[in-house]
């Protein structure tokens, strides 16, 4: 009997079509390797991207010098990257306008006041000097083809600085986002130094736009890093401000736009805004007469791009994979691959020097020794070597390495001209001279770090002028932007209709306001609003009470009587408004239909409560609202009358004591029991309002206890 066998699912290289799925799956996680490893991420080993890496791998090509034009190195780029000329030139553009890397000559525009660079065909780069010495070094540099195998490209640079810090990287993937901050020229070279000799270093960023900077949430420029960003000012003349730096990230256009919505939204009151700027930065905004200038400046950092917050996320490619690094990380990796390129660039040099000595030592020993008269009779080519390598026998012992047929070959071609004017004291000075470097470069190789600190100190002799930290580290508290808008509008509302807003007309004014306000409204039918000022509203027909609601008002207790429509029991509780969120209705009660009563402020308030008149029931209820305890919104309170009311008023406490015949002295004592009460009032039916006896009657102290005590054995029944 044969046994069934299961398909297996088609492979790869079995030439069986995959299904759509799992076509446009593979499909989807090649494009995403594509973008992640070959476009959007920097590589840590030179801190670049492919496009950025085959810009100055042609600008190399092309170096002679002088200044090429753009378009041409453009147009030679292209074989190397496949996506056109536009992404080249922009990212030259943004390479050009950091400085660091490449020289440039005309219009690259500024990205601090937003202008555009000239065309590709009017302006002209090289690569600095500085680019030439730390990221170019053909002899360390691993090659593959380009996109269409026709051209050989680097697989990365062998950049023998932290490039990535220095400049920054932002990028965006499949699923993945880089931001690298930039850092300072000099910080990064002393920080490299302090690694070398296990010394701890903090690095912080340094924009080129300066700037004031507080980086007490920078952790170590790690996912979830964050600094603030401030503009530079000074108080100008009369009612103005001068904005002499602008936050990384922001141009001069950018932060104009900025304070212009503010005045527009009423934030800031400006009466005119001057754009300056030219080699420096300079704009002047004027305030309205009458205006705090100590706010308006407040006003600026909160309400424009004058302060902005800029996260840090250090994604990189390492090992043709993403990974996340903190900025120490990525710092130590920089500096262990300069040391390692600079021991491989003295193990190459080593090498040379040692062949190069070989070599003059051969032609020595050809020389001195006449070796060269033994192939005068030699007839083929195999018996003149032959003959040398003979003739060299003898004196191999001065010798430092075995002689190859290339070494036999290489002294075939020593000139007449060198020999007949061969002179011996010479050759053994230029011996004695690479015997001299080649201990230098041993010396270095053993004692490599040393070697390595005095590299990176002629980088920051020759190179580190001029690059000083332009941006201010200080600690600044965030301006809460409450604190600073003017109250200058009013709010007004319109009850029955249920409208708030500041352009209504012949209605109640609710008082100033500001367009960050909130407004908290409370309807007759127990729903609560929490809702933004705006010019006009609608909220839910019929408000009873209505107030503008600042941070420190969520805690406010407000006292609140109610009646269930359905059941006509009347209930009582204290609560806070709490956390909300704007334009949601919260209701403040579990009853479906309900009906608002009263609705006081205050820690301290008596209210009166009228039923409706009903055989053998007094119709007059008095009730102190500290006895019970502050709940939640939602909560149903306690049960004050079973009996359907007609009003609720807030009374004073002198009538409260007179209409209970009451002494002042007695509230306290009276209120001090109320709390147990208000343990069980989270549910309807929980017994009597603390003070207060269903017929109406006060409740004295002496019966208080046991009042309590059957108010809760009935509500465990």
């Amino acid at each position: 009997m044969s046994k069934k066998k299961g398909k297996k699912p088609p492979r790869r290289d079995s030439g069986v079509n995959l299904g759509v799925e799992e076509t446009f799956k593979d499909y989807f996680l090649q494009y995403a390797s594509y973008v992640i490893t070959e476009r959007a991420i920097p590589d840590i080993d030179d801190g670049l991207k492919p496009v950025q890496r085959r810009i100055l791998f042609s600008l190399w090509e092309n170096e002679d010098g002088r200044y090429s034009k753009v378009a041409n190195i453009v147009g030679h780029c292209m074989k190397y990257h496949p996506h056109g000329d536009a992404s080249i030139y922009s990212a030259m553009v943004g390479l050009g306008q950091k400085g660091l890397m490449i020289d440039t000559q005309g219009n690259w525009g500024d990205a601090v006041t937003n202008d555009r660079a000239a065309a590709a065909r009017y302006i002209e780069a090289r690569l600095t000097a500085f680019a030439k010495e730390v990221a170019f070094a053909p002899h360390l540099t691993t090659y593959k083809l380009s996109y269409d195998g026709r051209s050989k490209e680097p697989v990365t640079l062998p950049v023998r600085f932290p490039l990535l810090l220095a400049m920054g990287a932002e990028g965006i993937a499949v699923g993945l986002t880089t931001r690298i901050l930039p850092h300072n020229f000099v910080e990064l070279l002393e920080a490299q130094k302090a690694q070398l000799r296990g010394e701890e270093f903090k690095l912080l960023p340094d924009f080129p736009t300066g700037g004031f900077i507080d980086v007490k949430d920078y952790l170590d420029g790690a996912p979830g890093s964050r600094v603030k960003v401030r503009a530079v000012m000074e108080r100008g003349k009369g009612k103005s401000v001068v904005i002499r730096q602008v936050p990384f990230g922001t141009s001069t256009e950018t932060l104009i736009d900025s304070v212009l919505k503010a005045n527009e939204k009423g934030k800031i009151k400006v009466s005119n805004i001057q754009d300056n700027s030219a080699a420096e930065i300079e704009i002047v905004v004027s305030f309205q007469r009458g205006v705090d200038m100590d706010k308006a400046e407040d006003a600026l950092y909160a309400f424009t791009d004058c302060e902005i917050s800029l996260s840090s996320n250090s994604m990189v490619i390492k090992d043709g994979k993403p990974a996340a690094l903190s900025v120490s990380e990525i710092l130590i990796e920089s500096t262990k691959r300069t040391r390692a390129l600079l021991r491989s660039d003295l193990e190459i040099e080593l090498d040379r020097l040692e062949k190069q000595w070989h070599l003059k030592s051969l032609v020595q020993i050809f020389v001195e020794n006449r070796i060269y008269l033994r192939i005068e009779k030699c007839e083929t080519w195999v018996e003149v070597l032959y003959e040398i390598d003979r003739g060299l026998e003898p004196h191999l012992d001065r010798l430092r390495r075995p002689v190859t047929e290339e070494d036999l070959v290489y002294l075939t071609e020593v000139k007449i001209r060198r020999i007949s004017a061969w002179d011996s004291k010479k050759a053994e000075e230029e011996l004695n001279k690479i015997d001299e470097e080649m201990r230098k470069v041993r010396r270095n190789l053993r004692n490599l770090t040393a070697y390595t600190i005095e590299y990176l100190d002629s980088l920051l002799d020759r190179y580190g002028k001029g690059r000083e930290r332009r941006t201010r580290i200080c600690s600044f508290d965030t301006v809460a932007a409450v604190s600073v808008v003017e109250r200058t509008e009013k709010l007004y509302i319109e009850r029955k209709a249920g409208f708030i807003g500041t352009d209504l007309k012949d209605v109640e004014e609710l008082g100033p306001c500001s367009p960050l306000d909130d407004v908290m409204v409370v309807l007759q039918d127990g729903g609560m609003v929490v809702a933004k000022v705006a010019d006009r509203k609608y909220v839910g027909d019929n408000i009873v009470y209505a107030s503008l609601l600042g941070p420190g008002e969520r805690d406010t207790v407000l006292n609140l009587i109610y009646e269930n429509v359905e059941t006509g029991q009347v209930y009582a509780k204290r609560f806070t408004v709490g956390g909300y969120t704007r334009e949601r209705r919260y209701e403040l009660g579990p009853a479906k239909k309900k009906r608002i009563l009263l609705l006081a402020v205050g820690s301290s308030t008596f209210a009166h409560i009228k039923l409706r008149k009903k055989p053998r029931i007094r119709t007059d209820l008095y009730l102190r609202f500290d006895d019970l305890l502050v709940k939640g919104r939602g909560a149903a309170g306690i049960t004050v009358t079973k009996h359907r009311a007609s009003s609720a008023r807030e009374i004073s406490e002198a009538v409260y004591c007179n209409r209970l015949d009451l002494d002042p002295s007695e509230l306290v004592k009276a209120g001090s029991s109320g709390d147990t009460i208000e343990k069980q009032g989270d549910e309807p039916g929980s017994g009597p309002a603390a003070g207060v006896k269903p017929n109406g009657a006060p409740i004295d102290s002496d019966q208080r206890g046991a009042e309590t005590q059957k108010a809760l054995f009935s509500n465990e029944k």
